[in-house]
């Protein structure tokens, strides 16, 4: 009469990129036990760490435009658009550089993406802000953070600290809060174009 026991190991790798699996098989006879060990390893095919939720801060030093209306509704179209998406898009308003590189140093601190938007920033295409936007947010754990100066620019404070994501909508020069429409419309577009909708053509 042979007893058999089967007993069955899984080891995760680290980053979940390789499944080792061990059976042993111990038996136990009239001749004596024997022990037979079969390894496998599987092979799982990497997948995004982007999560349901995308979170986008905008940070900017300043107010918000005033008398300027069509501002805050040109805005609100582009956040009402979003909330068909997974993206989460908040703009937070700094009274001044000291509170913003607080902030900043806050996002860092918890591993979020910051890129910086500066007229000496790096200059893209639609879809190479598509495609960026969306490989920041993997880096940052779902959480990105743009920032906008006021009207004498950046520190160089955070420009030295963070400038190594640092993107420039135009060389022309906008207002603060316009500039923060142009970025709105190509974050919705950045979605579009991953979603491959006809928005952006």
């Amino acid at each position: 009469m042979i007893r058999c026991i089967v007993l069955l190991t899984l080891v995760v790798h680290c980053g979940g990129l390789v499944l080792s699996s061990m059976s042993v098989f111990r038996c136990k006879s009239s001749f004596g036990d024997f022990t037979r060990q079969r390894h496998q390893r599987h092979h799982v095919t990497r997948r995004s760490t982007l999560s349901m939720g995308l979170e986008v801060k905008i940070r900017i030093v300043g107010r918000k435009s005033g008398g300027e209306k069509w501002l805050e509704s040109s805005y609100s179209t582009y956040e009402s658009r979003l909330k068909s998406t997974n993206l989460e898009v908040t703009t937070l308003w700094h009274k001044n550089n000291d509170e913003l590189i607080k902030s900043i140093d806050s996002d860092s601190s918890k591993s979020h993406s910051v890129v910086l938007l500066d007229p000496l920033g790096k200059m893209c295409t639609s879809e190479k802000f598509s495609e960026d936007m969306y490989k920041w947010l993997e880096e940052g754990g779902s959480r990105l953070t743009f920032v906008i100066g006021g009207a004498e620019g950046l520190p160089e404070e955070i420009k030295s600290t963070y400038g190594r994501r640092m993107l420039s909508l135009s060389s022309l020069t906008f207002t603060h809060q316009f500039a923060r429409i142009l970025l709105m419309e190509q974050i919705y577009r950045a979605s579009e174009i991953k979603k491959g909708s006809g928005y952006h053509k």
